[in-house]
Protein backbone atom coordinates (compact mmCIF):
# COMPACT_ATOMS: atom_id res chain seq x y z
CA UNK A 1 0.00 0.00 0.00
CA UNK A 2 0.93 3.32 -0.87
CA UNK A 3 0.32 6.08 2.07
CA UNK A 4 -2.08 9.57 0.39
CA UNK A 5 0.05 10.99 -2.33
CA UNK A 6 -1.16 14.33 -0.94
CA UNK A 7 1.33 13.39 2.20
CA UNK A 8 4.92 14.57 1.55
CA UNK A 9 6.21 14.17 4.58
CA UNK A 10 9.20 11.72 4.75
CA UNK A 11 8.63 9.36 7.25
CA UNK A 12 11.40 7.12 8.36
CA UNK A 13 11.48 3.44 9.28
CA UNK A 14 12.00 4.82 12.81
CA UNK A 15 8.80 7.00 12.67
CA UNK A 16 7.12 4.08 11.15
CA UNK A 17 7.50 1.99 14.34
CA UNK A 18 6.80 4.65 16.66
CA UNK A 19 3.60 5.00 15.00
CA UNK A 20 2.78 1.56 15.06
CA UNK A 21 3.65 1.19 18.79
CA UNK A 22 1.65 4.36 19.11
CA UNK A 23 -1.53 2.97 17.29
CA UNK A 24 -0.89 -0.51 19.70
CA UNK A 25 -1.08 1.91 22.81
CA UNK A 26 -3.66 3.61 21.50
CA UNK A 27 -5.58 0.53 21.83
CA UNK A 28 -4.61 -0.40 24.87
CA UNK A 29 -5.92 3.27 25.95
CA UNK A 30 -9.33 2.75 24.21
CA UNK A 31 -9.72 -1.06 25.85
CA UNK A 32 -10.46 0.87 29.41
CA UNK A 33 -13.98 1.95 28.22
CA UNK A 34 -15.60 -1.29 29.34
CA UNK A 35 -13.88 -1.64 32.81
CA UNK A 36 -14.42 2.52 33.31
CA UNK A 37 -18.43 2.59 32.33
CA UNK A 38 -18.73 -0.47 35.11
CA UNK A 39 -17.94 2.20 37.74
CA UNK A 40 -20.54 4.92 36.48
CA UNK A 41 -24.20 4.75 37.48
CA UNK A 42 -25.77 6.98 34.79
CA UNK A 43 -27.85 6.61 31.46
CA UNK A 44 -25.12 5.77 28.86
CA UNK A 45 -25.53 8.86 26.72
CA UNK A 46 -25.32 11.38 29.65
CA UNK A 47 -21.81 8.89 29.98
CA UNK A 48 -21.41 9.61 26.64
CA UNK A 49 -21.69 13.59 26.66
CA UNK A 50 -19.43 13.84 30.16
CA UNK A 51 -16.44 12.04 28.27
CA UNK A 52 -16.61 13.96 25.37
CA UNK A 53 -16.59 17.42 27.32
CA UNK A 54 -13.90 16.42 29.52
CA UNK A 55 -11.91 14.70 25.90
CA UNK A 56 -12.66 17.95 24.34
CA UNK A 57 -11.37 20.24 26.88
CA UNK A 58 -8.53 18.42 27.51
CA UNK A 59 -7.47 18.26 23.54
CA UNK A 60 -7.91 21.99 23.23
CA UNK A 61 -5.73 22.52 26.26
CA UNK A 62 -3.05 20.60 24.84
CA UNK A 63 -2.89 21.09 21.41
CA UNK A 64 -4.28 24.84 21.37
CA UNK A 65 -5.78 24.54 17.92
CA UNK A 66 -7.23 27.33 15.54
CA UNK A 67 -10.58 26.32 15.32
CA UNK A 68 -11.03 28.85 12.68
CA UNK A 69 -12.11 27.55 8.74
CA UNK A 70 -12.98 24.32 9.09
CA UNK A 71 -12.86 22.43 5.66
CA UNK A 72 -15.43 20.12 4.90
CA UNK A 73 -13.38 16.80 5.32
CA UNK A 74 -12.46 18.28 9.27
CA UNK A 75 -16.60 18.49 9.64
CA UNK A 76 -16.66 15.23 8.35
CA UNK A 77 -14.40 14.46 11.10
CA UNK A 78 -16.02 15.98 13.68
CA UNK A 79 -19.39 14.09 13.01
CA UNK A 80 -18.30 11.43 12.19
CA UNK A 81 -16.43 10.75 15.54
CA UNK A 82 -19.57 12.10 17.56
CA UNK A 83 -21.65 9.35 15.32
CA UNK A 84 -19.35 6.54 16.11
CA UNK A 85 -19.18 6.61 19.82
CA UNK A 86 -22.94 7.37 20.02
CA UNK A 87 -23.51 4.62 17.68
CA UNK A 88 -21.76 2.01 19.68
CA UNK A 89 -23.62 3.53 22.96
CA UNK A 90 -26.90 2.87 20.92
CA UNK A 91 -25.64 -0.80 19.41
CA UNK A 92 -25.06 -1.52 22.68
CA UNK A 93 -28.68 -1.10 24.17
CA UNK A 94 -30.33 -2.47 21.32
CA UNK A 95 -28.35 -5.95 21.19
CA UNK A 96 -25.41 -7.80 23.16
CA UNK A 97 -22.33 -6.00 23.59
CA UNK A 98 -20.60 -8.95 21.62
CA UNK A 99 -22.56 -8.74 19.02
CA UNK A 100 -21.77 -4.80 18.80
CA UNK A 101 -18.47 -5.28 19.17
CA UNK A 102 -17.67 -8.00 16.21
CA UNK A 103 -19.97 -5.97 14.11
CA UNK A 104 -18.56 -2.86 14.74
CA UNK A 105 -14.99 -3.89 13.85
CA UNK A 106 -16.33 -4.86 10.12
CA UNK A 107 -14.61 -1.24 10.27
CA UNK A 108 -11.38 -2.19 8.35
CA UNK A 109 -13.28 -4.50 5.64
CA UNK A 110 -14.88 -0.85 4.47
CA UNK A 111 -11.33 0.95 4.68
CA UNK A 112 -9.69 -2.24 2.56
CA UNK A 113 -12.87 -1.23 0.24
CA UNK A 114 -12.53 2.24 -0.66
CA UNK A 115 -9.20 3.30 0.46
CA UNK A 116 -8.09 3.02 -2.47
CA UNK A 117 -10.84 5.34 -4.18
CA UNK A 118 -10.79 8.20 -1.23
CA UNK A 119 -6.73 7.97 -0.33
CA UNK A 120 -4.75 5.58 -3.20
CA UNK A 121 -4.32 2.67 -0.52
CA UNK A 122 -4.86 -0.42 -1.69
CA UNK A 123 -5.39 -3.20 0.51
CA UNK A 124 -2.90 -5.79 -0.40
CA UNK A 125 -3.11 -9.80 -0.06
CA UNK A 126 -1.72 -9.36 3.52
CA UNK A 127 -4.38 -6.80 4.35
CA UNK A 128 -7.09 -9.16 3.31
CA UNK A 129 -5.78 -12.13 4.95
CA UNK A 130 -5.01 -9.99 8.15
CA UNK A 131 -8.90 -8.91 8.21
CA UNK A 132 -10.24 -12.14 8.00
CA UNK A 133 -8.24 -13.80 10.70
CA UNK A 134 -8.34 -11.10 12.86
CA UNK A 135 -12.73 -10.74 12.57
CA UNK A 136 -12.49 -14.75 12.97
CA UNK A 137 -10.56 -14.38 16.42
CA UNK A 138 -13.00 -11.70 17.95
CA UNK A 139 -16.04 -14.06 16.65
CA UNK A 140 -14.12 -16.92 18.99
CA UNK A 141 -13.29 -14.42 21.59
CA UNK A 142 -17.23 -13.74 22.07
CA UNK A 143 -18.78 -17.02 20.70
CA UNK A 144 -20.21 -18.05 23.68
CA UNK A 145 -22.30 -14.05 23.77
CA UNK A 146 -22.77 -13.69 20.15
CA UNK A 147 -26.54 -14.06 18.84
CA UNK A 148 -28.68 -13.96 15.47
CA UNK A 149 -31.35 -11.74 17.29
CA UNK A 150 -31.85 -8.11 18.14
CA UNK A 151 -31.79 -6.74 13.79
CA UNK A 152 -32.02 -3.56 14.96
CA UNK A 153 -29.26 -3.24 17.50
CA UNK A 154 -26.78 -5.44 15.02
CA UNK A 155 -28.11 -3.04 12.29
CA UNK A 156 -26.90 0.24 14.09
CA UNK A 157 -23.74 -1.57 15.18
CA UNK A 158 -22.62 -2.30 11.55
CA UNK A 159 -23.78 1.69 10.91
CA UNK A 160 -21.16 2.76 13.59
CA UNK A 161 -18.50 -0.02 12.15
CA UNK A 162 -19.26 2.17 8.37
CA UNK A 163 -19.09 5.56 10.22
CA UNK A 164 -15.70 4.08 12.13
CA UNK A 165 -13.93 3.40 9.25
CA UNK A 166 -15.29 7.06 7.27
CA UNK A 167 -13.65 8.83 10.13
CA UNK A 168 -10.47 7.20 10.21
CA UNK A 169 -10.14 7.80 6.23
CA UNK A 170 -11.51 11.30 6.87
CA UNK A 171 -8.95 11.61 9.80
CA UNK A 172 -5.71 10.17 7.51
CA UNK A 173 -6.72 12.56 4.92
CA UNK A 174 -6.67 15.85 6.62
CA UNK A 175 -3.97 14.64 8.15
CA UNK A 176 -1.76 13.88 4.81
CA UNK A 177 -2.94 17.61 4.05
CA UNK A 178 -2.10 19.43 7.28
CA UNK A 179 1.68 18.91 6.02
CA UNK A 180 1.01 21.64 3.23
CA UNK A 181 -1.82 23.40 4.85
CA UNK A 182 -1.56 27.11 6.44
CA UNK A 183 -0.28 27.13 9.96
CA UNK A 184 -3.70 27.63 11.66
CA UNK A 185 -5.16 24.24 10.06
CA UNK A 186 -2.39 21.92 11.00
CA UNK A 187 -3.40 20.09 13.69
CA UNK A 188 -5.52 17.07 12.47
CA UNK A 189 -6.79 17.01 16.09
CA UNK A 190 -9.07 19.82 15.90
CA UNK A 191 -11.74 18.16 14.12
CA UNK A 192 -11.65 15.61 17.10
CA UNK A 193 -11.72 17.78 19.39
CA UNK A 194 -15.20 19.78 17.37
CA UNK A 195 -16.39 15.91 17.22
CA UNK A 196 -16.19 15.91 21.39
CA UNK A 197 -18.40 19.29 21.52
CA UNK A 198 -20.61 18.15 19.58
CA UNK A 199 -21.13 14.62 21.33
CA UNK A 200 -21.22 17.33 24.66
CA UNK A 201 -24.06 18.87 23.73
CA UNK A 202 -26.25 16.52 21.87
CA UNK A 203 -25.36 14.40 25.14
CA UNK A 204 -25.88 17.10 27.42
CA UNK A 205 -29.98 16.67 28.46
CA UNK A 206 -29.46 13.11 29.31
CA UNK A 207 -27.41 14.53 32.45
CA UNK A 208 -30.45 15.72 33.89
CA UNK A 209 -32.65 12.30 33.54
CA UNK A 210 -30.63 10.64 36.59
CA UNK A 211 -29.12 11.23 39.41
CA UNK A 212 -25.76 12.30 39.30
CA UNK A 213 -22.63 9.37 39.77
CA UNK A 214 -21.70 9.17 43.03
CA UNK A 215 -17.33 10.16 43.73
CA UNK A 216 -16.13 6.73 42.27
CA UNK A 217 -18.26 7.63 39.01
CA UNK A 218 -16.83 10.53 38.75
CA UNK A 219 -13.28 9.59 39.19
CA UNK A 220 -14.10 6.86 36.08
CA UNK A 221 -15.37 9.64 34.14
CA UNK A 222 -12.29 11.72 34.27
CA UNK A 223 -10.19 8.54 33.50
CA UNK A 224 -13.08 7.81 30.02
CA UNK A 225 -12.30 11.64 29.26
CA UNK A 226 -8.98 11.80 29.82
CA UNK A 227 -6.96 8.33 29.45
CA UNK A 228 -9.55 6.60 27.50
CA UNK A 229 -9.81 9.40 24.69
CA UNK A 230 -7.34 12.69 25.00
CA UNK A 231 -4.16 10.38 25.79
CA UNK A 232 -5.64 7.68 23.00
CA UNK A 233 -6.37 10.32 20.25
CA UNK A 234 -2.68 12.47 21.29
CA UNK A 235 -1.43 8.82 20.26
CA UNK A 236 -3.67 8.13 16.77
CA UNK A 237 -3.23 11.88 15.98
CA UNK A 238 0.49 11.32 15.65
CA UNK A 239 0.59 7.72 14.70
CA UNK A 240 -2.24 8.34 11.54
CA UNK A 241 -0.12 10.82 9.33
CA UNK A 242 2.87 7.81 9.13
CA UNK A 243 0.99 4.86 8.46
CA UNK A 244 -2.21 3.89 6.06
CA UNK A 245 -5.79 4.71 7.21
CA UNK A 246 -5.90 0.33 7.32
CA UNK A 247 -3.46 -0.31 9.12
CA UNK A 248 -4.67 2.73 11.60
CA UNK A 249 -7.34 0.51 12.24
CA UNK A 250 -5.83 -3.02 12.08
CA UNK A 251 -3.19 -2.18 14.60
CA UNK A 252 -5.54 -0.89 17.74
CA UNK A 253 -7.88 -3.79 17.35
CA UNK A 254 -6.52 -5.63 20.17
CA UNK A 255 -9.49 -3.20 22.00
CA UNK A 256 -11.92 -5.72 22.36
CA UNK A 257 -9.68 -7.92 23.37
CA UNK A 258 -8.02 -5.98 25.68
CA UNK A 259 -11.49 -4.89 27.26
CA UNK A 260 -12.66 -8.06 29.06
CA UNK A 261 -9.46 -8.86 29.97
CA UNK A 262 -9.54 -5.69 32.31
CA UNK A 263 -13.01 -6.77 33.34
CA UNK A 264 -11.96 -10.36 34.87
CA UNK A 265 -8.42 -8.95 36.12
CA UNK A 266 -10.72 -6.47 38.27
CA UNK A 267 -14.22 -8.31 38.67
CA UNK A 268 -13.21 -11.86 38.42
CA UNK A 269 -15.05 -12.50 35.51
CA UNK A 270 -12.84 -15.15 33.94
CA UNK A 271 -13.20 -15.83 30.15
CA UNK A 272 -13.81 -19.13 28.68
CA UNK A 273 -10.79 -21.29 26.59
CA UNK A 274 -12.58 -20.27 23.23
CA UNK A 275 -12.22 -16.23 24.62
CA UNK A 276 -8.17 -16.99 25.03
CA UNK A 277 -7.66 -18.68 21.77
CA UNK A 278 -9.88 -15.98 19.99
CA UNK A 279 -7.37 -13.32 21.88
CA UNK A 280 -4.19 -15.56 20.91
CA UNK A 281 -5.41 -15.11 17.08
CA UNK A 282 -6.11 -11.69 17.17
CA UNK A 283 -2.73 -10.35 19.00
CA UNK A 284 -0.94 -12.89 16.74
CA UNK A 285 -2.44 -12.01 13.75
CA UNK A 286 -1.62 -7.67 14.45
CA UNK A 287 1.98 -8.16 15.13
CA UNK A 288 2.44 -10.19 12.71
CA UNK A 289 0.88 -7.53 10.52
CA UNK A 290 2.82 -4.70 12.23
CA UNK A 291 6.15 -6.89 11.72
CA UNK A 292 5.36 -7.40 8.18
CA UNK A 293 4.82 -3.68 7.62
CA UNK A 294 7.53 -2.94 9.39
CA UNK A 295 9.94 -5.00 6.72
CA UNK A 296 8.83 -3.00 3.85
CA UNK A 297 10.27 0.61 2.67
CA UNK A 298 10.02 3.29 4.21
CA UNK A 299 7.57 5.78 2.99
CA UNK A 300 9.31 8.55 0.59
Amino acid sequence: MTPYAGDRMATSQAERTRALMLLALCGVFWSSAGVLIKFVSWHPLAIWSVRCAISGAALYAITRPSLRGLTRAEWGVAVTHAATTGLFIAANKLTTPANAILIQYSAPVWVAMFGAWMLNERASRADWLTIVVVLSGIALFFLDQLEFSHMLGNGIALLAGMVFALNTMLLRLISARAVVAPAARRNPLRAVVVGNMLGAVIGAPFCFMHAAPDATGWLALLGLGLVQQTAAYLCYGWAIRRVTALEGLLVPIVEPILSPIWVMAIFGQRPSHWALLGGVIVVGAVTARAVLSLRRPAVE
